[in-house]
């Protein structure tokens, strides 16, 4: 499965013969300034479609099958032939949004035989059931390692602790380019061992049942936009 971080929370991932991008934001200096992502999907899964730093699949090219977690099912849907299941969640409910905080998704799927689960924008704890029904499905975990109005890091130790993915992907950082302040990804790191962690130095990644590590290791990559 070939990997690819855009920003924020967008990637693309690329196996079993089909592409997903997750959560793409609304690029231009007015919201993200994040350029657009400009490539073809095959799916494009959103955590929600209310945020426009995470539901935006206007500059995706190709004709993707778009898929709004909120809506899918508590069974799962199969698209493409990619099975997907989501995990009901909501932003923060105690940061100050100015409005009701809304609902978005985490969701889970898999590529070339790799459990990849995104966290959305989840802004509290995750729910014991949640992890609970995660704990040992997970082989890789992009996850929300910005703070502010997203999940503690606190609580995004204890359930990387508790889910047990064997890669994290840190996402929902700060970025030089990005209109966000949120806190830099050193914050998270620096929390795990120097020798579990790799600065790839570019924005791919490519991982395989076969070359997945044993134990956890975070993989922190470029941003390409």
């Amino acid at each position: 499965m070939k990997i690819k971080f855009y920003a924020h929370a967008c990637f693309r991932l690329e196996g079993d013969g089909s592409a997903v991008v997750t959560d793409p934001y609304t690029p231009g200096p007015t919201v993200s300034n994040f350029d657009p992502v400009g490539e073809p999907a095959d799916i494009v899964i959103m955590s929600s479609a209310t945020d426009r730093f995470h539901s935006d699949p206007t500059h995706i090219t190709g004709d993707p099958v778009v898929v709004n977690a909120v809506e899918v099912p508590a069974e799962g849907i199969a698209v493409r032939g990619v099975p997907i299941r989501a995990f009901q969640t909501m932003e923060s409910l105690t940061w100050d949004f100015g409005r009701d905080p809304d609902a978005n998704a985490m969701y889970l799927f898999t590529l070339d035989g790799v459990r990849v689960l995104h966290i959305g924008d989840i802004g509290n704890p995750l729910a014991p059931e949640h992890l609970a029904a995660l704990s040992g499905q997970v082989d890789v975990m992009l996850a929300l390692t910005g703070g502010h109005a997203t999940i503690a890091l606190d609580d995004l130790d204890a359930a990387i602790a508790a889910i047990q993915p064997r890669v994290v992907i840190p996402m929902h950082y700060f970025s030089l380019k990005g209109r966000l302040k949120i806190d830099p990804v050193t914050e998270f790191t620096q929390q795990y061992p120097a020798d579990t962690v790799t600065f790839v130095g570019e924005s791919e990644l490519e991982l395989t049942q076969a070359t997945l590590p044993e134990h956890l290791h975070i993989y922190v990559l470029e941003q390409s936009r």
